[in-house]
């Protein structure tokens, strides 16, 4: 029957927020070290007072035993020499325990006087002139007592036989108003600190807790949709407030990052589906068009059927061109954002990686331009000119042949007849370096961000001659990323383009890091032109 009344305080203390639960706790231990503080100084208090009163009756006491009490009904001198004074009485008892002679000097004593036990001479003995606590006979008071023997020389010193005893009770009425006082302002001392504490409490945690409310904050703005919000650091570093903002802001950066990427896959998945839905449109409405023409008999002539013929089959081949352009940039960026720990499982990409020299591709590069166009002036030099030297790689030279062959092609294309093209090789640092630069117009830095995207040309121009596919460039990139390369334009308006292609040396980090691709199997290669 215990455990719902538990569940149901629990439920209630967590409907409370934990800036009260924090000040209520704080106060409570407050309230218990000022309770526990005041009740140890009562105490102390108490037992010091009560030993200066038992001083005192001893003192009496042993004063009171030595002196025989008068026989008449005045005040003896005795009295005075005693210092009988405010509370304390004297009493004189025989072995038996009746009152031989009582001193007073209180005409009303407090609670109506002591109740006093029976205290013959046996009595006396036990209690060993220690002294003793004895409540009032009406009332909440309290009396301490000392109980002495007389010796017979003392009352009678003609009877040695003849004894007695002498009490002496003192009120403890200052001692209990005095304990009274002290707890009162204890309490109200107490009080007010307290209530102080609460206050100060409230503002201290209220400011402690300020980082957990920014944090708050920051995660409703995050909830309304905005992901650049950031918790502010209002700690130092190497505190826990410090350490949990820190990680909270690096896990909304990863956040915000993963959203922006989501949605920039999102809208370049967009620009691909729009891209080549209408590059395979264009194919396919002329092969319809050629197809309906004859089917509407529009061709007579055996010359215009293989006119036709002619054309259906150059678009076929620019369909299968563009589709396996786009098959090998699927399969590449499946191998590229495979996760590093997938070792084990095999690249969607095949590369036959083997030992060769680019300068064998730079000198085929040479006579591809002379091929392309005869009277366009075209040098071998090493990286930015200087000899050409050699570029020791590991890689496929069929791929990197497809990518040199790409960047000539649109150096020709790109520039007007007779720019000069300068082809590079050689070494820099730790990779094997590749250069085709061109004196051609540049590009602006808006379209050097963009050259590499799918589907993009500089001229807008969707004619073969000069538009291409828009996947030249891109499908060039990615064959030199799979190779654990590199890729890079320098380019400025008026000044012409430099492609630099970067590979690892033999026996570099990059290439020893680089996912092992199969070296069985045959995939259809795409069109060496962009």
């Amino acid at each position: 029957m215990k455990y719902p009344t538990r569940r149901l305080a629990g439920r209630r203390s967590s409907r409370l927020s934990l800036r009260t639960r924090l000040l209520c706790l704080s106060i409570a231990l407050v309230a218990v070290g000022l309770l526990g503080t005041g009740l140890v100084v009562t105490t102390a208090l108490r037992g010091y007072l009560q030993d200066r009163v038992d001083d005192r009756l001893a003192l009496t006491g042993e004063i009171a035993a030595r002196l025989a009490p008068p026989s008449d009904t005045g005040t003896p001198p005795s009295a005075q020499v005693l210092g009988v004074l405010g509370d304390t009485i004297v009493t004189y008892l025989d072995d038996d325990g009746a009152t031989r002679r009582t001193f007073d000097a209180s005409t009303a004593p407090p609670g109506g006087g002591p109740e006093l036990p029976a205290l013959d001479r046996a009595a006396v003995l036990a209690h060993e002139g220690r002294p003793f606590t004895v409540r009032a006979k009406g009332g909440d008071h309290s009396w301490r007592v000392i109980a002495l023997t007389q010796p017979a020389q003392v009352l009678r010193p003609e009877r040695s036989d003849d004894t007695g005893s002498v009490v002496v009770v003192t009120s403890l009425d200052e001692v209990d108003r005095t304990i009274t006082k002290t707890r009162n302002l204890s309490l109200t001392v107490g009080a007010a600190l307290l209530a102080l504490l609460t206050t100060a409490g409230w503002f201290a945690v209220r400011s402690g807790l300020r980082p957990l409310t920014r944090i708050e904050e920051t995660a409703t703005a995050i909830t309304a949709g905005d992901y650049s919000h950031r918790v502010p650091e209002l700690a130092a570093p190497h505190t826990e407030v410090g350490r949990l903002t820190a990680c909270l802001n690096q896990m909304l950066n990863q956040i915000d990052t993963a959203f922006q990427a989501r949605a920039e896959a999102e809208a370049r998945t967009r620009r691909f589906f729009a891209d080549a839905s209408h590059e395979l449109r264009t194919p396919l409405v002329g092969i319809k068009g050629y197809t309906d023409l004859y089917r509407m008999g529009a061709l007579p002539t055996r010359e215009d059927v293989d006119q036709t013929m002619t054309r259906i089959a150059a678009e076929s081949e620019r369909l299968t061109r563009l589709v396996e352009e786009m098959f090998l940039l699927a399969r590449l960026d499946e191998d590229i954002h495979l996760p590093d720990d997938c070792t084990g499982r095999e690249s969607a990409f095949v590369l036959e990686l083997a030992p060769m020299d680019l300068r064998t591709l730079a000198a085929d590069a040479l006579h591809d331009v002379r091929a392309l166009d005869t009277t366009r002036p075209v040098t071998l030099t090493g990286p930015g000119g200087g000899r050409p030297a050699t570029a020791p790689a590991v890689a496929d030279e069929a791929r990197l042949r497809q990518v040199v062959t790409n960047l000539i092609g649109n150096a020709v294309t790109h520039t007007p007849p007779g720019t000069p093209i300068r082809i590079g090789v050689g070494t820099a640092g730790t990779h094997a370096v590749l250069e085709v630069a061109d004196q051609g117009p540049g590009l602006t830095a808006a379209e050097r961000e963009q050259v590499f995207g799918r589907f993009y040309r500089t001229d807008d121009s969707r004619t073969r001659a000069t538009g291409g596919s828009g996947l030249g460039l891109s499908i060039a990139r990615a064959l030199v990323i799979a190779h654990g390369g590199r890729i890079a334009l320098d380019t400025t308006p008026g000044r012409g383009c430099t492609f630099r292609i970067t590979l690892p040396l033999p026996g570099d980090d990059a290439v020893r890091r680089r996912r092992p691709a199969r070296t069985s199997g045959t995939t259809a290669g795409p069109s060496h032109r962009r």
